[in-house]
């Protein structure tokens, strides 16, 4: 590995239970002296070691400029720690979010900094688990961003972020942690392939407008961007104005997705079974409304807000084994 590779991450591994924060934190944090850590790196170790071999052949031979020019290396070398410990200093993480994913995809982790003014920072890199990012900073402000990868449905449990850096000699390694009291919810994984959304039925079937309807239901002034197949070209002609037909399109009642419905299916098949269909019924623009056990139903309505309120319903649902 390169130089960035230092004795930080045997230290990490041996005294994480000592190394602050040990819990969950609200943000913003700003990182000061009290949990900024130096240690030197493995090239910063050769290096010492190196130096110490040339100072001591400088004694041996009475060679002043050697011995000159070791000891101003070695006060360079201890100056890089200052200043690796300089480029964490003042920096605060303000804000961590993710979007919710579907179980199996990566999630995106944005984490949100600030820096001091009049410091410049460089060099920062973002590490949590086996995700790794660059942190670049524009006028004391930046992002960046963690893919994380998921496998089970509901809340996302993860572990300290770590914030490091090597610069400005790559001698030795700043680092620090942060641990974000934020929640990160993670949908179920719908369903690959099943059957088609429950048809809705009664007095509460509507219709909705659709350019791919059977029935002409009015005629509309023409729009940039539409159909010119659906242009009405002898109402047109009369009008002297281009117009369009707006077509009608049967829509059924609202859907029922009941959990009730799917017996035949195990536990988790039925949540992935309602999640594929909320994702099909919003796709398709249709209301509906989710019926779990032991929840009031959710719906009917549609939209972003509520395949979110239906899909975070379904991830938060006690696991199989929870029912025994």
């Amino acid at each position: 590995m390169s130089a960035g590779v230092s004795l930080g991450r045997l230290v990490e591994r041996r005294a994480a239970r000592w190394i602050r924060p040990r819990r969950p934190e609200p943000l913003p944090v700003r990182f000061d002296r009290n949990r900024i850590y130096v240690l030197p790196t493995r090239f910063g170790l050769f290096f010492s070691g190196l130096l110490m071999a040339m100072l001591i052949g400088a004694l041996n031979y009475n060679n002043n400029p050697a011995l000159l020019l070791g000891l101003l290396l070695g006060g360079a070398a201890l100056t890089s720690l200052f200043a690796a410990h300089l480029q964490l200093s003042g920096l605060s993480i303000i804000a961590v979010g993710a979007d919710p994913v579907a179980a199996g995809k990566p999630l995106q982790l944005r984490v949100h900094a600030r820096a001091e003014t009049g410091r410049e920072h460089r060099g920062l890199r973002i590490r949590l688990s086996t995700a790794e990012a660059w942190l670049s900073l524009t006028n004391g402000t930046g992002e960046a961003m963690l893919a994380i990868p998921t496998e089970h449905r509901g809340w996302l449990e993860y572990e300290r972020l770590r914030i490091s850096t090597t610069r400005p000699l790559g001698l030795a390694i700043a680092w620090s942690y942060v641990w974000p009291d934020a929640s990160l919810l993670v949908y179920p994984a719908p369903e690959g392939h099943g059957p088609p959304l429950p048809e809705g039925g009664g007095d509460r079937a509507l219709a909705r407008l659709h350019p791919a309807g059977d029935d002409v239901h009015h005629l509309r002034n023409y729009r940039r961007g539409d159909n010119r197949r659906a242009i009405a070209w002898k109402p047109s002609a009369r009008r002297g104005e281009l117009l369009v037909r707006e077509y009608e399109q049967p829509l059924g009642a609202d859907i029922d997705l009941d959990w009730r419905l799917l017996s035949n299916l195990g536990h988790e098949a039925k949540i992935r079974r309602l999640a594929r269909w909320v994702d099909m019924a919003e796709r398709d623009g249709r209301r509906y409304r989710l019926l779990l056990p032991g929840m009031p139903a959710l719906g009917p309505a549609q939209g972003a807000g509520h395949r979110h309120a239906c899909l975070k319903a379904l991830a938060l649902l006690p696991r199989e084994d929870a029912h025994g």
